[in-house]
């Protein structure tokens, strides 16, 4: 791992001396999950079930915030068994999904989700002439519930295809009080106001939390990094966490740690446990 200073380093050492009392918070998709073509097949990583429940030994609590619907993290991370083994120790495990519109926990196993935004339907109607206009035929479109994505990874340049979507699905997402979310290869419309910022903040306050680490990996993460960063400034011992690659740099100039994907993570993890036991 890369601490980014001696602030840093600092950071780090007094989450470790703070964990039982400490939140983590983990974002699903390249932090937990590989980034994959096909979002279906993002399955979790082979050893993150183990780092995760032996986290949750020791931290007051663990939370997947993720923008995929909580129903399909659950099933591709085996969060729902994860859950009961966490459950079994005393601890427990959060899920927050559609950035925070969605909420699961091992203790209370359903999962609390609102209606869908008014204006998607209409905007889901909308969305095979607007992919046409932006030169984009052959994206993917994944329906959430609550939420579109549109992912363009499979077209022969992903990341011009994306931008060319950007402007004209937000004129459109505007026509029906919609938000805009470009992430890698993707844009997604939801409905406006929840974001992961506000997930954080709302589980700092439920569990009274003394820290928070947070580990994120595209643009998506960045209200939950501000989040933890206002959160430091009131007193919150935290650690922010990005999760790299060559697709997204956002999120490193504002990271106490820089680790190479999933991998990278759970190293950070399992160093973290380690050193909180002493």
């Amino acid at each position: 791992m890369e601490l980014t200073s001696a602030s840093a380093r600092e950071r780090y050492h007094d989450l470790a001396a703070n964990l039982s009392r400490s939140v983590i918070g983990l974002d699903f998709d390249g932090v937990l999950a590989p980034i994959v073509a096909d979002p279906a097949a993002a399955h979790i990583h082979p050893g993150a079930a183990e780092v995760l429940l032996e986290l949750a030994g020791q931290a007051l609590a663990v939370a997947v915030i993720t923008g995929r619907p909580a129903r399909q993290a659950l099933a591709l991370g085996g969060l729902d068994e994860i859950g009961a083994a966490v459950a079994e120790i005393g601890s427990e495990l959060h899920l927050y999904g559609q950035y925070g519109n969605e909420r699961w926990s091992s203790t209370n196993r359903r999962i609390v989700s609102p209606r869908p935004p008014r204006g998607l339907s209409t905007f889901l109607r909308e969305l095979p002439r607007l992919v046409r206009e932006s030169d984009a035929v052959g994206a993917h479109i994944e329906e959430k519930g609550l939420a579109v994505a549109v992912h363009t990874r499979l077209l022969p340049d992903p990341d011009a295809a994306r931008d060319r979507l950007v402007p004209v699905l937000r004129q459109a997402a505007a026509r029906h009080d919609l938000a805009v979310e470009p992430g890698r290869a993707v844009v997604e419309v939801r409905s406006p106001g929840m974001h992961k910022g506000k997930a954080v903040r709302t589980i700092v306050a439920e569990l009274d939390a003394q820290g928070f680490l947070f580990a994120g990996d595209d643009l998506g993460d960045l209200e939950a990094f501000h989040a933890v960063a206002e959160l430091r400034e009131s007193g919150l011992t935290t650690l922010l966490v990005c999760s790299a690659s060559d697709e997204q740099s956002a999120l490193i100039p504002l990271a106490d740690v820089v680790v190479p994907g999933p991998d990278g993570v759970l190293d950070l993890l399992r160093r973290l446990t380690a050193d909180a036991r002493g």
